[in-house]
């Protein structure tokens, strides 16, 4: 029981880890602009695509110099995304700043849409396998299975919020990314560089999804190209779940997200007597979200949104 129970928990971490990297640039670029950008889900599908592409060029055994060379490959591919992140707001979304929010949410669907299809057309519709950037090494905690790509994903996850943390809450930039979230108009009164602050988050939100999609691929050893589109709507339903635009909502609503989906889909068909199966897991987060909209809109970290704040929020 004791095993059932570290392994499940492990589980449960392991994926929140990832959807919380996916869930921060939802919240990041909805607390900056108030748009939520549905092109996000194909930078995690972008992030696995640019590291597999990035792993055919390393050639060598997985020894000391190949572990160095992974790690290049993980920070190169996540970097390069995170420029074109920062294309893409460039072209589709800047021209658009100034127009009603629908105009811009409406471009990152169709960005969303060419970015499938032209990865699609580049490397086929089909699924590709994918090499996992650890090895394949299992431990036995308690009578539980804790492998060493679960470990490894964790680690990364963590090393990468932190970094987000530090940059956001120590950082002169962070600073600037604060002050155009609180208001673009008094920001750039102020001499503040609004274009840079903005690019700094379609930056950093893509580069930490393109992490979700390398660590999610390399622990399910897959990818295609539409993989972006439940895992992004599961982790924007984590960011919901926390309090979109707050950082530390995203991520405690991708682990409550992450522990409901583990825990649910193991105690479902013991319950249900074997009716109910995992397949069922996704329903359970989407449960999750219309109970969210209904009972806390705000979410649990979240604002509760007062038409006096609306009314002070509002640019026009």
């Amino acid at each position: 029981m004791l095993g059932t129970i570290i392994q499940q928990t492990v589980n449960a971490l392991t994926i929140g880890s990832i959807y919380a990297l996916i869930a921060l640039g939802y919240t990041m670029v909805y607390g900056v602009l108030r748009m939520i950008n549905f092109a996000h889900g194909e930078m995690f599908m972008l992030g696995a695509y640019a590291a597999f592409l990035a792993l055919t060029l390393v050639v060598g055994d997985i020894g000391a110099v190949g572990a160095i060379a992974l790690t290049l490959v993980f920070f190169g591919a996540i970097v390069a995304v995170g420029f074109v992140g920062v294309g893409i707001e460039r072209l589709a979304y800047r021209p658009l700043r100034n127009s009603t929010r629908l105009a811009p949410m409406l471009s990152s669907l169709g960005v969303s849409l060419s970015l499938v299809t032209g990865v699609q057309i580049l490397a086929g519709p089909q699924p590709v396998g994918f090499p996992s950037f650890f090895p394949t090494t299992r431990f036995d905690v308690f009578g539980g299975t804790v492998t060493l790509v679960q470990i490894g994903i964790l680690i990364a996850a963590f090393i990468l919020m932190f970094g987000l943390y530090t940059l956001v809450n120590r950082s002169r930039m962070g600073i600037i990314v604060r002050a155009v979230s609180e208001s673009r108009p008094t920001a750039q009164l102020l001499g503040i560089n609004v274009n840079l602050a903005i690019s700094m988050v379609f930056f950093s939100g893509p580069l930490l999804g393109a992490a979700g999609g390398i660590l999610y691929a390399s622990y399910y050893g897959i990818m295609s190209p539409t993989m972006g589109a439940v895992i992004g709507l599961k982790a924007f339903t984590a960011a919901i779940l926390g309090g979109i635009g707050s950082i530390p909502g995203a991520m405690l609503g991708a682990y409550i997200l992450a522990f409901v989906e583990v825990g649910g889909t193991a105690l479902l068909p013991v319950v249900s007597g074997g009716v109910l199966g995992t397949e069922y897991r996704d329903v359970l987060s989407f449960a999750i979200l219309i109970l969210v909209l209904l009972i806390r809109p705000a979410g649990i970290l979240g604002e509760p949104v007062s038409e006096e704040s609306m009314v002070y929020k509002r640019e026009f």
